[in-house]
C-alpha cells in the first residue's frame, strides 16, 4: 500500500484520523493473535469501487450537457433565486466532481487512505444533496430528461458511497494491521536471534521453524 500522498500535510492527516475513528472499531481486540498470519502486500483496492468511478466519469459528460441544455430551455420561466440556484449548483458539481473521481482513482488504485476518505467525504457531503436537490425539488421545473439522468447519477453516488465505504473500511484495517507487524513483530527478531545462538541452529533458515 501507497503511504505516499499528494495532499498538504494538514488534510492528510485530519482525513487519516478520521477515517481510523470510523472504521476501526475496537483498537484492542484487533491487535491481537489474529494479526500473526496477515499477508501484508495484499491488494485491497475494490474493483467495484473502480468500475463505478469508470463508468461515472463516461457518464458525467453527458450529465453536464443534458443539465446545460435543460437550464437554457426554462431559464426565463423560473424565479431570479431559482436562476442563481442552478448556476451556482451546476458550477458546485462539475467542479466538485472533477475533484472527487481524481481522488476516488488515487485513492483506489494507489490504496491511499486520505484520497479516498476526500473522494468519500466530498460524495456525501457535497454532490449527494445537491443532486438530490435537483431531483426532489419541483420548484425548478424538473424536465423529463433532466429528471432520468439525474436519477442515473444518484444511483451512481449511493453505489460509490456503499463501495467507498467497504473500501475505507478494509484499507484501514489493513493500514492497521501493517502498523501492528512492523511496530510488535520485528523487536522479537533480536530475541531469535539470540535463542539461535543459545541451540546452534542458525537464524534465517532452519530456526524459521521454530518460531
Amino acid at each position: 500500500m501507497s503511504l505516499h500522498s499528494s495532499l498538504p500535510h494538514n488534510i492528510r492527516q485530519n482525513l487519516t484520523n478520521l477515517t481510523g475513528t470510523l472504521f476501526i472499531s475496537n483498537k484492542t481486540r484487533d491487535c491481537g493473535d489474529a494479526f500473526n498470519n496477515i499477508p501484508v502486500n495484499e491488494t485491497v483496492s475494490s474493483l467495484p469501487l473502480q468500475m463505478a468511478l469508470y463508468f461515472n466519469a463516461i457518464f458525467f459528460p453527458f450529465w453536464w450537457v443534458s443539465e446545460v441544455v435543460m437550464i437554457h430551455l426554462k431559464y426565463n420561466m423560473l424565479p431570479g433565486y431559482y436562476q442563481w440556484l442552478l448556476l451556482a449548483a451546476v458550477i458546485i458539481i462539475t467542479v466538485t466532481e472533477s475533484i472527487r473521481l481524481c481522488l476516488g482513482y488515487m485513492g483506489n488504485l494507489e490504496e491511499k487512505l486520505p484520497e479516498l476518505a476526500g473522494f468519500w467525504l466530498l460524495s456525501f457531503v457535497i454532490q449527494l444533496p445537491i443532486i438530490l436537490f435537483l431531483l426532489t425539488d419541483e420548484s425548478i421545473i424538473i424536465l423529463p430528461l433532466e429528471r432520468g439522468m439525474n436519477i442515473i447519477y444518484s444511483i451512481f453516488l449511493v453505489f460509490e458511497l456503499v463501495l467507498g465505504f467497504r473500501a475505507l473500511r478494509e484499507m484501514t484495517n489493513h493500514l492497521t494491521k501493517r502498523f501492528y507487524l512492523q511496530q510488535f513483530q520485528e523487536p522479537e527478531y533480536p530475541q531469535r536471534h539470540k535463542r539461535s545462538q543459545e541451540t546452534g541452529i542458525p537464524f534465517g533458515s532452519g530456526s524459521i521453524f521454530l518460531v
